[in-house]
Parts: C-alpha cells; sequence; structure tokens
C-alpha cells in the first residue's frame, strides 16, 4: 500500500492560506535550486496528486501553467468538472476512491491540501506523513492547516531542518 504524504507550507500561526486562499505570502519563499525544501526528491517519489476542489480552483487562478502535468491529479469535490487530461474528479465515496489509489499508485501519493480533505483523511488515518514546511510568517487569519475536525493523532519527528532565510521544514511520520 502506498503512503499519502502531505507535503504542505503554513505560516507560523498554522495557516495555509489567506481567507481568500491567496497565496502571495509565500512569493518570498519560492522554491528554486538555492532553496529546494526538499521539493524535487519529494516531487520524484509520487505519481499521483490529490487536492481539495478549492484548491484546485485556487490553482487555477494562479498566473502559471498547471504544474502537475506529468502526475495523475485527483481533485474531491462537490461538483464534477468532468475528465481532464489527467485530472479526474471524486465526488462521492471519497474514502473509498482513495483507498483504491493507494492500492493502484506505483509511487507515493501526495495531499497537496486543502484543510477539508486533510482534515478528512486524518480522521480515517489515511495519512502516513507530513513535511510541513513553516514559514516566518504571522497571517493572523486564514484557512487553517488543520481545521477543528481532525481527531487526536501521534505524530513521530523524523528530521528537522532550519534554512537561512528562516525556513524550518519537518517531517513527521504517523505513530502506531
Amino acid at each position: 500500500m502506498k503512503k499519502i504524504k502531505l507535503y504542505i507550507a503554513a505560516s507560523i500561526d498554522g495557516y495555509i492560506a489567506r481567507s481568500d486562499g491567496d497565496l502571495d505570502w509565500l512569493t518570498k519563499y519560492p522554491i528554486n535550486p538555492e532553496t529546494n525544501y526538499g521539493y524535487d526528491d519529494f516531487y520524484k517519489s509520487i505519481d499521483t496528486v490529490i487536492m481539495g476542489g478549492q484548491t484546485y480552483r485556487d490553482i487555477l487562478n494562479m498566473d502559471f501553467v498547471w504544474p502537475y502535468t506529468d502526475k495523475t491529479t485527483y481533485v474531491v469535490t462537490r461538483n464534477s468538472m468532468g475528465t481532464k487530461e489527467n485530472i479526474h474528479f471524486i465526488t462521492e465515496n471519497v474514502i473509498e476512491n482513495i483507498s483504491y489509489l493507494r492500492n493502484e499508485s506505483e509511487k507515493d501519493i501526495w495531499l497537496v491540501g486543502g484543510g477539508k480533505i486533510t482534515a478528512m483523511l486524518l480522521n480515517e488515518n489515511m495519512v502516513d506523513e507530513m513535511i510541513i514546511t513553516t514559514i516566518p510568517v504571522i497571517l493572523g487569519n486564514g484557512i487553517a492547516l488543520f481545521p477543528k475536525q481532525p481527531k487526536e493523532s501521534q505524530w513521530e519527528l523524523q528530521s528537522c531542518i532550519s534554512y537561512t532565510n528562516g525556513v524550518v521544514q519537518a517531517k513527521y511520520k504517523i505513530k502506531v
């Protein structure tokens, strides 16, 4: 069974986006050759991407090309938007469909976000690892990394890296 990994950036105060979904606060901390945050290695380790409908719409509204063209993407949403090239929509039986993907995927699965799908999968004990990149910014308000719905769970710290720009990345594995 393949692992589902949450790889995500969050502010110091635990937000993954502004209230309107804006990610402009991340622009001063880009993924580039100097500060890659392990992204290239992580990206090579996955072949499937899962995200919520709002995250999908937010990405579409950004001013760049779809970033996951070489991966199969599944969007968990209430309303199907048809099938697009390598993008599929899960509108019902979410847990069953994602369980199926865990068994079918050749590599691991990236849980991109957002908060609702993350909480749903945490509640079902389906998130195996979390790589949380904390950006040295306080937003004060926004979309929470962990909405109030996730049940309590225990995690084991695997590694923690601090970067010269103030970013800290922690990798956790679920305790069993």
